[in-house]
């Protein structure tokens, strides 16, 4: 089974996103209880910040190891690797 570069950062992963699945969960019931729209807002803005921060960090991991080993390696799979990781960059700025 290939092994992907954020395998050692999986624990900090999954605790930063159950964090955000609190905070998901956080949000419903802030809707459910007719909280101040503002509230709701930062709340929101916050949530994306995490999210983005574990997108940051896994394409750090992918470009830092699945990219860079690719590279290395040289012919199609290499570009391959790097026009993937530029349409994830292309995702990303657009979210």
């Amino acid at each position: 089974m290939e092994q992907h570069g954020y395998i050692h950062n999986k624990d900090d992963y999954l605790r930063r996103l159950r964090r955000i699945e609190g905070q998901a969960r956080g949000l419903q019931r802030m809707v459910e209880e007719e909280k101040y729209c503002i509230d709701i807002l930062t709340q929101v803005s916050a949530m994306t910040k995490a999210l983005q921060s574990v997108a940051l960090g896994l394409l750090d991991e992918h470009l830092s190891h699945c990219v860079v080993e690719a590279a290395a390696a040289g012919g199609p799979e290499a570009d391959a690797k790097v026009k993937e990781a530029s349409e994830a960059i292309a995702r990303l700025v657009r979210s």
